[in-house]
């Protein structure tokens, strides 16, 4: 067996949930050392395993292929195993603790088996391990990241459903689960979009982004801003990979509303939050455009947001663990005392505003072309094309912005250190493949899904001139409004409504469970209770039930001591009007108490006969 034929017979995802597992066994430092050496494996498995499917397996009764290696996966698995291992590096010098780090690859192992799966069941099995890990990560960390988490497992619970749904209608109206041709018309392609679409954060199910990613530890924010969506950005494609119209537009409009929002935030890791969201709208238009160079585009842009946003997450990180300052608005000067974390924040800022150079202007320029009709987009994606130059805009006044109060603003905001080791280490490295992408962009593109259709020209005067004129509209514009803009309180998103409303149908949902439990329960009590008095006494239950009847029927049963009927039977019960004695009663109460099992048994019992009375009838 060669080297390539053994990386084959090994999932990436059972490496890295291995590593997982070693974390919590190993001392601390050999911990993160094994997490590294597993976020180089999925790197190298990316790199050197040839195109084909791999690891046939039968899962729950169904053909499923745990490693396909293609253009995609290929291209996510090298962005994810850089990266990944860099932030392992960032995360050590961060103090993250030894739990979270196995929680973190356990998550990242999750991420691994989605982008390599081969079949829509192994893409859920990995998916619904991905929104339980990643709940875990934030979770851990404790205070205000408990109740995020609590919003964000609602959300990506949601999602998987919808998703679920999707594909076991795929597979009734097809009979297949291969991921070939994407995900079937109708019913089934609007579940996955929304399904997918909450992953990916599409305008008002987005609210989670911004809620859960400034709360946990700063190297945990690091993992969740990059793997989550761009692995769910992936599986958006294989489910619509013809594109459509209206995700091209949900794209559009993303670009400009998380642009808008990550403009008002004060919180540095809200903001970064926000400009997920805006990037992921380049990226869902350029699926949704369809043609070769808007996948690419889409694709590209997807690996270089891996890395710039990983290396701004990671920036902003140093801030707060400097600091402990998370209000951009309280910061100031910082570039004097911190010099090498204001350089990763510019390489950072560079790649994702798209300054020639770097990698961001090379996909976001195959994005504007693809809806540009001057260039390969189609009539229909002008009104896009203005979209995502606004979006542009709106991404380098929020830079500009950040920038300006946390690295230039006024002195030095305190006497503090720059960057640990580990974290300039895995800034930098990101930092350096940032420009190296934006420099020697021919080799980059000819890892790209359909590189062979391409015909790029991305520095061009036309694209140069559009570069510079944006740039000069946003310092002026920032001029502008830099005053107002600080003057702004916190704003508001759709999660003002959106949060009371989950919460309270959660709430309501509870109660009407719990009641009903409760009502089952006391009817079942009180019956029990009636038939273990009529098994103890029998005599008496006839002589009420004749005492009920006429006279003329049963005769004269009045007590033959001219006593009452009460007086009469409290001879019997003791005056409780229940037969049998308090502890009696307490042994029916105690052993016969219905559960909330058997509570579900009679409930769809019940609706089992109104349901049979009603096709019989």
């Amino acid at each position: 067996m060669t080297p390539v034929d053994l990386l084959a017979s090994v999932p990436p995802a059972l490496v890295v949930l291995f590593a997982a597992l070693l974390v919590t066994l190993f001392p601390r430092t050999a911990g993160y050392a094994v997490s590294a050496l597993a976020t180089i494996y999925v790197f190298v498995v990316s790199l050197v395993v040839p195109p084909g499917e791999y690891l046939p397996v039968v899962f729950l009764g169904f053909d499923a292929q745990l490693l396909l290696v293609d253009d995609f996966s290929r291209l996510l698995g090298l962005g994810f195993g850089f990266l990944g291992t860099a932030a392992v590096a960032y995360a050590a010098s961060s103090g993250l603790p030894k739990s979270s780090m196995a929680l973190v690859m356990s998550y990242v192992a999750s991420v691994a088996g989605v982008i390599f799966a081969g079949d829509w069941l192994t893409i859920l099995f990995f998916w619904e391990l991905m929104a339980v890990t990643s709940t875990l990560v934030v979770w851990v960390y404790g205070g205000d990241a408990v109740r995020a988490g609590f919003r964000y497992a609602i959300a990506h619970g949601t999602g998987g459903v919808l998703l679920i749904w999707a594909v076991a209608w795929h597979y009734v109206e097809t009979g297949s689960l291969a991921l070939e041709g994407g995900i079937a018309p109708g019913a089934p392609a609007l579940l996955a979009a929304l399904g997918v679409g909450i992953n990916c954060a599409f305008i008002g199910l987005h609210t989670w982004l911004p809620d859960t990613y400034p709360r946990p530890h700063i190297a945990a924010s690091v993992f969740l801003s990059v793997f989550t969506t761009k692995s769910s950005a992936y599986v958006l494609y294989q489910a619509f990979p013809d594109g459509h119209l209206y995700l091209a537009y949900m794209g559009g409009l993303m670009a400009v509303y998380g642009a808008t929002f990550a403009l008002l935030q004060h919180d540095m890791r809200a903001l970064l939050s926000y400009h997920i969201q805006a990037q992921l709208g380049y990226i869902v238009a350029g699926i949704g455009i369809g043609s070769a160079i808007g996948v690419a585009g889409a694709m590209a842009h997807l690996f270089n947001n891996i890395l710039f946003k990983a290396l701004l997450f990671m920036a902003v990180g140093v801030i707060i663990y400097r600091t402990g300052e998370e209000d951009l608005y309280e910061l100031g000067g910082l570039w004097r005392e911190m010099p090498l974390t204001a350089l990763g924040y510019l390489f950072g800022a560079l790649s994702i505003t798209a300054i020639p150079g770097f990698n961001g202007f090379i996909s976001k320029g195959m994005i504007l072309d693809a809806a540009d009709p001057h260039y390969y987009g189609a009539p229909e994606y002008e009104a896009l094309y203005w979209l995502l130059m606004a979006g542009a805009v709106g991404t380098l006044l929020s830079f500009i912005k950040l920038g300006y109060y946390a690295f230039l603003h006024g002195p030095a905001t305190t006497d503090v250190k720059d960057a640990k080791p580990g974290q300039t280490v895995g800034m930098l490295s990101v930092g350096v493949v940032c420009l190296g992408v934006g420099v020697f962009w021919p080799t980059f593109i000819d890892l790209l899904p359909f590189s062979a259709e391409l015909d790029l020209h991305p520095y061009s005067p036309g694209h140069l001139t559009d570069s510079a004129v944006l740039v000069a509209i946003a310092v002026v514009g920032f001029a502008v409004i830099r005053k107002p803009l600080s003057a702004l309180g916190h704003v508001h998103d759709v999660d003002r409504v959106l949060n009371p409303l989950v919460f309270y149908t959660g709430r309501v949902s509870v109660l009407a469970v719990t009641e009903t439990f409760a009502a089952v329960d006391r009817a079942v009590v009180a019956v029990v209770r009636r038939c273990y008095w009529l098994a103890n006494h029998p005599v008496l239950a006839v002589g009420r039930v004749t005492r009920r009847l006429p006279t003329w029927l049963v005769g004269d049963h009045s007590p033959a001591n001219g006593g009452s009927r009460a007086s009469s039977d409290r001879r019997f019960d003791g005056g409780t009007g229940v037969a049998g004695t308090n502890a009696d009663s307490e042994s029916a109460r105690l052993y016969l108490r219905t559960t909330i099992g058997g509570t579900i048994m009679l409930i769809v019992l019940a609706l089992t006969i109104v349901l049979l009375v009603l096709v019989f009838l």
